[in-house]
Formats: structure tokens, sequence, C-alpha cells
């Protein structure tokens, strides 16, 4: 396994199922060449489960379940979904060192829960994948989980390989909604313009990622956190029912060009 603060990259074979298969691609006349796209509520649903592992890390932290500070700092951390945890706990503890343990405990919980199931791919999520890599285009798959996290849920989904590059906010610097994860996957797969960069998530603090690294497209899905009007409301370039979408809209900016 990756340590956690190394940028995971990944060239094994990859096998997408035949259903659900997106539309046939070329990779002559897309603009786009590299796709950053958001893991849990975007490519990946978690049935809950990160929400039951904060719960359960707040307990564990001595907040009392069902307490107004347990259910502020829980809505705090919905809200703020798609940013770093560390960053999350940071602001839920004022004390550093219980940050920390509270982010460790998190992952810990995080990968009790995923061992026992739950994790599963957003339908037509590996086809929008292989789609876009078929069409020459890079795939990173960003999370704002730690490192440790994200490569369980890669392994637990025979992910590993499936993307060019998985980034958390270690492996840059900083977290949503700070830009570093699209621009350090830009370097580090050798994309010669911003501008040719497409972010796809699930939250607002996604979209403004996107639209700070200079990306020409931030689309929001309506899989996972955000209602469309908060994505809108972000400055989301599109609007999409799903990851299973993205190539069509990739399809439709091609042929403006």
């Amino acid at each position: 396994m990756t340590a956690d603060s190394a940028i995971s990259t990944g060239s094994a074979p990859r096998t997408v199922p035949a259903a659900e298969a997106a539309p046939e691609s070329s990779a002559e006349g897309h603009p786009v060449r590299l796709a950053v796209l958001a893991m849990v509520g975007t490519t990946v649903y978690d049935g809950g489960l990160m929400d039951r592992a904060m719960s359960r890390t707040l307990v564990e932290q001595g907040v009392p379940a069902g307490s107004a500070r347990f259910e502020g700092m829980l809505r705090y951390a919905r809200e703020r979904s798609g940013i770093s945890r560390m960053t999350v706990f940071a602001d839920l503890f004022d004390d550093a060192c219980a940050a920390a343990s509270a982010n460790k405990r998190f992952e810990l919980n995080c990968d009790e829960l995923i061992a026992d199931g739950g994790v599963r791919a957003v339908p037509g999520a590996e086809d929008t994948i292989g789609w876009l890599r078929d069409a020459g285009i890079k795939v990173c798959l960003a999370t704002g989980f730690g490192r440790h996290t994200q490569n369980v849920v890669l392994e637990t989904l025979g992910w590993m390989g499936l993307a060019d590059l998985s980034l958390c906010p270690a492996d840059a610097g900083r977290g949503r909604p700070f830009p570093d994860m699209v621009l350090t996957a830009v370097l580090a797969l050798d994309v010669d313009d911003v501008r040719k960069v497409a972010v796809v998530g699930d939250t607002a603090a996604d979209i403004h990622s996107g639209l700070s690294a200079g990306a020409s497209v931030a689309a929001g899905v309506l899989t996972g956190s955000h209602s469309e009007a908060a994505l809108r409301g972000a400055g989301a370039t599109d609007v999409l029912a799903s990851i299973k979408d993205f190539p069509a809209l990739l399809e439709r900016r091609a042929s403006r060009f």
C-alpha cells in the first residue's frame, strides 16, 4: 500500500463493465486532456459510511452523542463535505493534538466500516473512466480523505490502476476548496494548459477548487452532498445528474471546436 504522503499512480490493466457503456469516443477534437474526478458522492457511494465514521469519532473524542455540541459538529462536518477531514477537525477542535487524534481515529473508523462493506461504485463511473482514458484524457481520482483511507476504498472497489493518478490533500499541500490537488495533477500528468482540465464533483468545494485552478469545466453532479442550487451558486459550469453523463457533456463541448 502506498505511504500516506505519496502520490498514487496506476497503470495496471483495467476491466470496464459492458453495462451502461458510455458513448464511443475519439481522442481527436477533445479540448479536455485531464479530468479530475471526486470520489465519495461522485464516483463512489458510501451508503452513509463516512457520516457514521464521523459520529463514532466525535463520541470517542468525548463529545456526548445527541448533545447540542455533537449535533453542531456533525452538521458542520456535513456542510463541509469535500473539504479535507484534517481541516474540518482543526476547525472543530481548538487543540491541534485533539484535531490530529480525531483525524487518526476517523481514518481507523473508516477502515473498519469499509471492511464491513458499504462502498460501491456510482453506476456508470467505471465506464466513464474507461471512456475518458480511451479518448486520451488523463484521469485523476481526488479525495478529501487521507491517503490510507483513499487506498482502502480503491482496493475495496478493485480500482487500483483504474485511473492514471489518485490524490489526497497530503499529496498536494492543501485540500479543497484550494486548487492544489488539481494543479498537482496537472504537473504530475504533464498537462500543458490548465484550461484543458475538467473537474467533476458533488460539492461546492469541488467547484471552487476547479475554478480556482483555471479549469475550463467545473461540473457538479447530483449523486452526492450538495444540491443543484448550491453547485450553481458555487459557479458550476454544468450540473449533471450523474458522472455517467460526463462523456456526453465533453462530446457536446468538443463539437463546438
